[in-house]
C-alpha cells in the first residue's frame, strides 16, 4: 500500500479487499472474521456497505458470491455506489486464502481502533482550544471516552483477552477431540488432528522415507502406512530446508508418471531456509500455510526452523508458532534428530524423550513423538512411540526398501501372527519377551503385551483361558489362543 499523508487517518484498503474477497469465496469465513471486526471497522464506505450485505446473506444462510451480491445491492440501490458489478468481481479475485482472513481482519480492526482514538484526540484538542476551556472537565471527558472505548473493545470480543475464548460447552464439543486420527486408529493413534507429529532419529535411519509415505498417503496416492490408515489432506506444504536435493531424490523413488497431476496441484515444496526463523516470527508458519492454501505442513528439519535447539525460551517461542498454525487448522509433521551420543544404540533398545536433541520443550509441546532406532543405511529399524495421543503403537520392527522408498512391518513381531503360530498359545509374559526382548520383561512391557492380547480377544482373533491363582502348587497365567475363525481365515 502506498505511504499515507500525515493528514490521512489510518487504514489498509488491501486488507479490507482481502477480507471481503475471502467472504465471497467461503461464506463461513464471515463467522470467523465478524467477532474480530466488530462494528464500523471498514474505512471505505463502499466496503462497509458490501460487508453489511454479506452479513445479511449469511444470516439467511444464502450464498455470498459476487453474482448474488450484485442482485442484493441492486435491489437496495447501492450497486453503483459501491463501484458496480466490475468492482464486486475485482474483490472476488483478491484471494489470499481463507486462512489469512482472520489476520487481515485484525489489521482492519486495529486501523479502525486507531481512527477512533485519533478522532477522540482531535476532539480533545478542539475542546482545549475553546475560550474558557476547563482542564478538569476535559480530563474527565477524555477518561470517560477511554473507559468506554476499553469496555467496548473488551465486551465485543475483539480484544486480545477475548479473541480465542469460548464457552465450556463449545470447547468440549467443537475442538475436534473426537475426530478421526490423521494416521492410525482411535485406539492406537500415531498422528492426531490438532496435534503435531514429531519423527526423531539419527541420520540415515529412514525418517524421511517414512515421512514421505505418510505425505503421499495424505495426498491419496496410497491408503495406509505400516498397515495403519492415513486421512486425506487438501494440500501439503513441505518445508525442505535440510538438504533439499537429497529430499527430492528420496521422494522421487515414490513418484510415478500417473502422480503428476496430484503432485502439481496438491504438493508445494519450499526449498532452503525460511525468510525468518519461527522463534523470531511466530506467525510465519501459519502465514506460509495460508499463502499456499495448505492444510498440512512438513518441517524438514526442526533444527533449520529455529535459531538454536538448546535455548528453552526459543523452544517455547517455536511452540507458540506451532500452536498458532494448529489453531488455524494446519496439521504439522516435524522431522528431528536425536542426540549424537545415542546414535549407535542397539536395535530394539527403547529410547527415551531425553535422547531427543535440544530443549525438552520441543517434545513437551508435540502431540506425538515417534523415535526411529537403528544404524544408518540399515534397512531393518525399530519404531518406538514415546509420546502417544491414545494407545501406544509398537515398538514396530520395520524394513525399509531403499530402492522403492517403502517401509513394511516385520510379520514376526505381529501379535496376531505370533499367536497363530503358537499351537499352545501365549501368556502375557511370553509375548512380552518376544516383542521387547530380555529374559525378564518389566511391568510396563507386560502391560503392553496384555493390552495387545486383549485387543485380539475383543476383535475376535483370539480366545482367553483364565489363569489359576497361586497356591501350594503355584499359580498359572492366563493363556491366549488364536480363535478358530482366525485360523480358518488365514489357513
Amino acid at each position: 500500500m502506498p505511504m499515507l499523508d500525515a493528514a490521512e487517518p489510518p487504514y489498509n484498503v488491501d486488507a479490507e479487499r482481502a477480507v471481503l474477497g475471502a467472504c465471497m469465496h467461503h461464506s463461513d469465513v464471515i463467522d470467523t472474521v465478524r467477532p474480530v471486526l466488530g462494528d464500523d471497522a471498514f474505512y471505505r464506505p463502499a466496503h462497509e456497505t458490501i460487508w453489511r450485505a454479506l452479513l445479511a446473506q449469511r444470516r439467511e444462510d444464502k450464498p455470498t458470491d459476487p453474482i448474488v451480491l450484485t442482485e442484493l445491492l441492486q435491489q437496495q440501490g447501492d450497486l453503483q455506489r459501491v463501484g458496480g458489478v466490475v468492482y464486486l468481481h475485482q474483490l472476488a479475485d483478491v484471494h489470499y486464502g481463507t486462512g489469512s482472513a482472520e489476520h487481515h481482519a485484525e489489521i482492519i480492526r486495529e486501523k479502525a481502533n486507531l481512527r477512533r482514538l485519533l478522532a477522540s484526540a482531535v476532539r480533545t484538542v478542539q475542546r482545549a482550544q475553546e475560550p474558557g476551556a476547563d482542564p478538569e472537565a476535559i480530563r474527565s471527558e477524555v477518561e470517560a471516552e477511554m473507559r468506554a472505548e476499553r469496555e467496548r473493545a473488551l465486551a465485543s470480543g475483539q480484544g486480545r483477552l477475548n479473541r480465542f475464548a469460548k464457552d465450556g460447552w463449545s470447547f468440549t464439543q467443537e475442538t475436534g477431540a473426537d475426530a478421526e486420527p490423521l494416521w492410525g486408529t482411535r485406539d492406537k493413534t500415531v498422528w492426531a488432528p490438532g496435534e503435531s507429529l514429531m519423527i526423531v532419529g539419527a541420520p540415515g535411519v529412514g525418517k524421511t522415507t517414512l515421512a514421505h509415505q505418510v505425505i503421499f498417503a495424505r495426498l491419496g496416492l496410497q491408503e495406509t502406512v505400516l498397515e495403519m490408515p492415513v486421512a486425506p489432506s487438501r494440500r501439503v506444504l513441505y518445508l525442505a530446508m535440510d538438504r533439499p536435493r537429497q529430499i527430492a531424490k528420496a521422494m522421487r523413488r515414490r513418484v510415478f508418471p500417473t502422480d503428476e497431476k496430484i503432485l502439481r496441484e496438491r504438493l508445494v515444496v519450499w526449498e532452503g531456509p525460511l525468510p525468518a526463523t519461527l522463534d523470531k516470527e511466530p506467525d510465519l508458519l501459519s502465514d506460509l500455510a495460508a499463502a499456499h492454501q495448505a492444510d498440512t505442513i512438513v518441517i524438514d528439519s526442526l533444527k533449520d526452523a529455529v535459531s538454536t535447539m538448546v535455548d528453552d525460551s526459543l523452544a517455547v517461542a517455536f511452540h507458540n508458532a506451532r500452536m498458532r498454525a494448529l489453531r488455524d487448522g494446519v496439521e504439522i509433521m516435524e522431522l528431528h534428530h536425536q542426540r549424537k551420543a545415542t546414535a549407535d544404540a542397539p536395535r530394539g533398545q527403547r529410547p527415551s524423550l531425553d535422547q531427543v536433541y535440544g530443549s525438552t520443550w520441543f517434545t513437551a509441546g508435540a502431540g506425538s513423538v515417534l523415535f526411529v532406532t537403528g544404524r544408518a543405511g540399515d534397512p531393518a529399524v525399530t519404531l518406538h512411540h514415546l509420546k502417544t495421543p491414545t494407545g501406544e503403537v509398537g515398538p514396530l520392527d520395520v524394513t525399509h526398501d531403499h530402492v522403492r522408498g517403502t517401509t513394511t512391518l516385520d510379520p514376526t513381531k505381529d501379535p496376531a501372527v505370533l499367536l497363530r503360530n503358537a499351537p499352545n498359545g501365549l501368556t502375557t509374559r511370553e509375548l512380552a519377551t518376544i516383542l521387547f526382548g530380555g529374559g525378564d520383561p518389566d511391568r510396563p512391557d507386560l502391560e503392553k503385551a496384555r493390552r495387545r492380547l486383549e485387543n485380539l480377544v475383543a476383535t475376535g482373533l483370539a480366545t482367553k483361558a483364565e489363569g489359576v491363582a497361586g497356591g501350594a502348587g503355584g499359580g498359572q497365567q492366563a493363556r491366549y489362543y488364536a480363535s478358530t475363525r482366525h485360523l480358518t481365515a488365514v489357513g
